[in-house]
């Protein structure tokens, strides 16, 4: 826990099985977002922490750290912040305390639902801080739309950082994310696009899981870490 916010930012965390072991390494880091109305353990529900586990061990990623924060207060005054607290306190919070490689290149952001609208909103305005992104079903804030085409227009095609986008073929969010794609295309933002079966629902995000995992780390699979 972030103690120094207002509300103090809580979050789980997610250490590799090599972690303790290596205390000469550091890690690639991974922050997930979870959806609305939910907390900071529904990716671990979702089975990061087990799949993540089981690709390591087997030699098929990479290892890298991954934080859950905590965005619980979205529908209250506080909830305004989370932006702020997880940009200028987690971030710096979790690099100063655990062994983390504190670069661009080996922080990824991502997120469902509406934490994939704040991995649009945090990931463009802060693309200094993030390498890739990951927008998984994201619901894009009605306040971001107007301008999401400028941002990823201006935005230098040196400092994009990577990206994916998946959703599935009847998510309740469709009507804004097929523009969304349609605007990463026209502009030449190259990024992967992935038109799924299924709903907004956790257990259509509990299916790709693995494949999202593999995507954030295979980057990092030949980094010297």
């Amino acid at each position: 826990m972030v103690e120094i916010t207002n509300p103090p930012q809580e979050f789980l965390i997610y250490l590799p099985p090599c972690y303790e072991s290596s205390a000469d390494l550091h890690f690639p880091v991974l922050y997930l977002l979870h959806g609305q109305t939910y907390t900071d353990d529904q990716w671990v529900r979702l089975g990061v922490p087990q799949i993540a586990d089981r690709l390591i061990h087997a030699g098929e990623i990479a290892p890298f750290i991954i934080v859950f924060p905590d965005d619980r207060y979205w529908n209250l005054q506080a909830g305004s912040g989370f932006g702020d607290r997880l940009i200028n306190a987690l971030i710096p919070y979790v690099d100063e305390n655990y062994r983390t490689l504190a670069d661009r290149a080996h922080r990824s952001l991502g997120g469902l639902s509406r934490g994939g609208g704040w991995t649009i909103e945090l990931g463009f305005a802060n693309p200094e801080l993030f390498g890739a992104l990951g927008l998984h079903s994201p619901a894009i804030f009605v306040k971001d739309g107007p301008y999401l085409e400028k941002i990823i227009k201006t935005l230098p095609q040196k400092e994009r950082p990577l990206l994916w986008l998946d959703v599935g073929d009847v998510d309740s969010e469709l009507s804004t994310i097929i523009p969304f794609e349609e605007k990463l295309t026209s502009n030449n933002y190259i990024h992967e696009f992935h038109f799924y079966n299924g709903a907004h629902t956790e257990s259509y995000w509990a299916a790709h899981v693995e494949e999202y995992l593999r995507w954030y780390a295979q980057r990092w699979m030949k980094k010297d870490n």
